[in-house]
């Protein structure tokens, strides 16, 4: 049986899919023009500020109502700044600071910068409680491990961001910190209770968060058969019966493992909307035409099959437009404050000193090695971040060099350590209690030069590294920066 129109275009209300360049391809402009409800832009569309500004004035041109979401987080997840590295510290710097008044103004900056290119949806802040460290996905994406202090600053997060006439979005609901698996590849579990995780998203919600995004999570206290994004009695029992939650919920990335591995994307899609979503997020991974009306095709066919009440799918265009609408009709032009991330950033470091020799300040050109790990796929892997480059400005002469995995065998660390001989060793880690490699190097590196000092840019588990130990709690351009400062000096 061939689909109605009025049923594709009810489809289209409640898809979010990508798509690649830097102007919107003539397919998606079609479907803009027939009711497509938004677009989430990544890396591969934004080249800088003003490009995105054509690029929403552009979509507008098409459906004026358009809603333009994105990933701006700050810190390690950046759109807007994926070529030059983040101005802005991500959530656990912020938690590390503990000072919701900065919080707020650093999410309201965000928001005006957003708002300036024209992006109406932010899927930030992240809500979730990281309570597992060896956690791959949420890590630093998150404010920190305890329930009050996520709670305290997400709703800091969502007031800043809008301000500006921004949506936020809490995410992964109901929380992605207690687990170990990514859910780009597989279908993590959250075991145990999780009213610790809940309650930062009941207090988003108390704010007036305006969307919610679901986490592919099997949470089995509440559904032991079918992952959140998939769950009525997640979505639909929880979030909006018991929680209260009556703004748009929307899906993380619907073609990731966890949910499209069992049903496909159009199949997940349909699934989803019919436990209780309103809008499909999609493009991350499958940013092409043929993904997009597929989505939709299945979605109104799942209709026709009885799978979807078209009741249901009715309600969830009617959230999706009243977002629209909020987003059209708030915010205000404040002034952008540049500086605030960078203040942020220098706030969040700690030092801890293992020796009383006279390490700091350097004052001649040193050698930085960077151990880098590779990074889950919410962070854009050609995002610049590191201490040797903003040390280098300062102290010129300094030589950089970047291992990875692969990279860091014995005869290399040797060669590095012969290099290094006469001059200060700086020694930058990313999560090392997550990376046996990491470990392995730096007890290499530090066996032979003691008075090195090492830099962590992920979650400083360990602090006993090291004639001193720097944690940035974040890998950031700013976070660098601030860290480039206090090694010589001029913090």
């Amino acid at each position: 049986m061939p689909l109605s129109g009025d049923l594709l275009r009810l489809a289209d209300a409640v898809l979010f899919p990508g798509f690649a360049g830097h102007m919107p391809p003539d397919w998606l402009r079609r479907r803009l023009g027939e009711g497509l409800a938004g677009v989430v832009l990544f890396s591969r569309n934004i080249a800088d500020p003003a490009q995105v500004a054509r690029l929403t004035a552009a979509l507008r041109a098409e459906n004026p109502s358009v809603l333009v979401g994105t990933d701006e987080e700050s810190g390690e997840v950046t759109r807007l700044e994926v070529a030059a590295g983040s101005s802005r510290p991500g959530a656990y710097a912020l938690g590390a600071v503990d000072d919701v008044a900065l919080t707020e103004a650093l999410a309201g900056d965000l928001g005006a910068e957003l708002a300036a290119a024209g992006v109406t949806l932010d899927f930030a802040p992240s809500a979730d409680v990281n309570s597992n460290p060896d956690n791959p996905v949420i890590g630093l994406r998150a404010f920190g491990a305890d329930p009050a202090l996520v709670s305290r600053h997400t709703r800091a997060f969502v007031r800043g961001l809008q301000s500006a006439g921004v949506a936020a979005c809490a995410k992964h609901f109901p929380g992605h910190g207690d687990t170990s698996v990514d859910s780009h590849h597989g279908v993590p579990v959250v075991a145990d209770g999780i009213e610790d995780a809940l309650l930062p998203f009941r207090e988003a919600i108390k704010e007036g968060v305006r969307a919610v995004m679901t986490g592919h999570l099997l949470v089995p206290s509440y559904d032991a058969e079918l992952p959140a994004t998939l769950s009525p009695k997640v979505l639909t029992g929880l979030l909006r019966e018991e929680l209260g939650f009556e703004g748009m919920i929307i899906t993380d990335g619907i073609e990731m493992a966890a949910v499209s591995g069992t049903y496909g994307i159009g199949g997940a899609s349909a699934r989803a909307i019919a436990a209780g979503a309103d809008a499909i997020c999609v493009g991350g991974e499958r940013a092409d035409e043929a993904t997009a009306a597929g989505i939709r095709d299945a979605i109104a066919t799942a209709v026709t099959q009885g799978l979807l009440p078209e009741e249901r799918l009715a309600d969830a265009a009617r959230r999706v437009r009243e977002l629209a609408s909020w987003a059209a009709s708030s915010g205000s032009q404040a002034p952008r404050d540049g500086s605030v991330g960078l203040t942020a950033a220098r706030r969040a470091i700690r030092i801890t000193r293992r020796s009383t020799a006279p390490v700091l300040p350097l004052t001649s050109a040193a050698s930085v090695v960077e151990l880098a790990p590779e990074m889950n796929l919410a962070i854009d892997r050609n995002t610049p971040w590191g201490v040797g480059q903003p040390l280098a400005r300062l102290l010129p002469g300094t030589v950089v060099t970047r291992l990875a995995v692969g990279d860091s065998t014995g005869s290399a660390l040797e060669r590095l350590l012969g290099e290094a001989a006469g001059r200060p060793l700086v020694i930058v880690v990313r999560d090392v209690h997550r990376h046996a490699w990491q470990e392995q190097a730096l007890r290499h590196l530090l066996s032979a030069r003691p008075d090195a000092v090492v830099v962590e840019m992920g979650l400083p588990e360990r602090s006993d590294l090291g004639a001193v130990h720097l944690a940035t709690y974040g890998s950031a351009r700013v976070c660098g920066q601030a860290a480039a400062e206090v090694l010589t000096g001029r913090s």
